[in-house]
């Protein structure tokens, strides 16, 4: 009897340490997919999928078309589009390679589905057992309409190529990537926190004004990088350190003005990406060695051999004339790299009770 008595608070302390890791890992799988939608979405862009489906159709649009009528309709509804008619049409786009864009595009939207199915139904299930901790509800309902917004942003995105453009608009092309980073960021920190709650009972991380400014910084060259890929600016040289010879572009057009042409010349904002690289670099350096200090060496290793690689893979793709696959590696890591700046700011922010 006594026994029994006395086994009761330890399993209500284990109960209480297990549920926090459980919502942590179900949050860092829903991050990974997340990752994954990054790079699909890479790929999307690289090619030239993203009109392919000229509707948004979040039930229906999930199966795709299943016989040669209903790929013939959906060729027909692409022919109608700008990019067909200036680009893919008069180069001869034959049905099968419809298909293979459509197949890309499809895939980015179908992530996105899932991503949404893989967030809902587990939030549901702890909230109906009343396993969230105190304080992270409003959180976890705020990254549940971040998700449906950027459902909402990347139509918005589509939108912008289906008529007078033959592409999609860098500027909002910019917002649906950058929200999707911010999304991967704020499933990392809460993860990261309710991991420290289940061993320490710590207060959530709090953002320092250091980590804010650094983690900035590397802002503005995924900024630079979201506006080089939805512009092809990417294409404008192939050499490296130097573009087509010479350090600063020939053939940045400034006739309307200086702020029109530092985020819509593509020669200068290739330019800007290049060479901003090394400011990101300092801040990322400076962010894995605020995690160090922190006692969570991990990080300040995985952070500085991510920016590392990723520096490599950014001129490997000028100097393959952007190659997919050093592309969307390029991508992929700077995905990586923003998941371990989150985490090492997160470091430099922990809080005991």
């Amino acid at each position: 009897m006594t026994a029994t008595r006395m086994s009761a608070p330890a399993a209500s302390a284990t109960s209480a340490r297990l549920q926090p890791i459980a919502i942590a890992n179900w949050l860092l799988a829903v991050a990974a997919l997340v990752f994954c939608m990054v790079v699909v979405g890479g790929i999307t862009r690289l090619t030239e999928s993203g009109l392919s489906i000229t509707e948004w159709q979040p039930i229906t649009g999930a199966i795709p078309p299943l016989s040669l009528s209903g790929w013939e309709a959906e060729f027909a509804k692409y022919k109608a589009t700008p990019e067909y008619q200036e680009i893919t049409g008069p180069a001869g786009m034959t049905l099968s390679q419809f298909q293979f864009i459509f197949f890309w595009e499809w895939a980015h939207r179908l992530l996105g589905r899932l991503i949404g199915i893989a967030f809902a139904l587990p939030l549901a299930f702890f909230w109906i057992r009343r396993a969230i901790p105190k304080g992270y509800k409003p959180r976890l309902l705020a990254l549940l309409a971040l998700g449906g917004l950027q459902g909402a942003i990347g139509w918005w995105m589509v939108v912008s190529g289906l008529t007078l453009r033959t592409d999609v608009s860098h500027y909002r092309l910019a917002v649906h990537l950058l929200t999707a980073l911010f999304i991967l960021s704020g499933l990392v920190w809460t993860a990261l926190d309710l991991r420290q709650l289940a061993k320490v009972q710590a207060r959530p991380a709090r953002l320092t004004g250091r980590s804010a400014l650094l983690l900035a910084i590397v802002a503005i060259q995924l900024l630079y990088g979201a506006w080089v890929a939805g512009m092809d600016a990417g294409y404008v040289a192939s050499d490296w350190p130097l573009m087509n010879g010479q350090f600063f572009p020939a053939g940045v057009d400034w006739s309307r003005g200086a702020a029109f042409a530092f985020s819509n010349d593509p020669f200068l904002v290739h330019f800007i990406h290049r060479w901003w690289a090394w400011a990101a670099l300092a801040a990322v350096i400076l962010l894995a060695r605020g995690a160090k200090r922190a006692g969570v060496r991990p990080v300040s290793i995985a952070l500085s051999a991510a920016v590392g690689v990723q520096i490599l893979l950014g001129i490997a793709t000028v100097m393959s004339g952007v190659a997919l696959p050093m592309a969307a590696a390029h991508q992929a890591v700077g995905a990586l790299l923003v998941a371990s700046a989150i985490w090492a700011a997160h470091a430099a922010g922990r809080r005991t009770a």
